[in-house]
């Protein structure tokens, strides 16, 4: 999949996380502001980084706000701003955990 426009995803609530995409030709820049990172960082990370690696995403700008969200929900919110971003009209669901 290929970043093509900018996208959003999620919401700035306790429990959530804002997604925002943005296309980098070349390269992939992942940015997580986290008021838990001290305690989950290297946990969030993972969840992101293997989102991303699962979609095939290798290139773009990625900022995340993390207000304190499971792992099920910083994959859901990457997976919905990826698949803005990327203008996905058919969804490969096997792609998606």
């Amino acid at each position: 999949m290929k970043i093509v426009q900018e996208a959003l995803a999620g919401t700035f609530e306790s429990s959530d996380l804002l997604v925002k995409i943005a296309p980098a030709d070349g390269e992939l820049n992942v940015v997580v502001n986290s008021e838990v990172m001290k305690q989950f960082g290297a946990q969030i990370r993972r969840v992101i980084d293997e989102t991303l690696t699962a979609m095939g995403i290798d290139e773009g700008l990625i900022i995340i706000d993390d207000k304190g969200a499971l792992d099920c929900v910083i994959r859901a919110r990457v997976q919905t701003a990826v698949l803005r971003a990327a203008r996905a009209d058919q969804i490969q669901w096997e792609q998606l955990s």
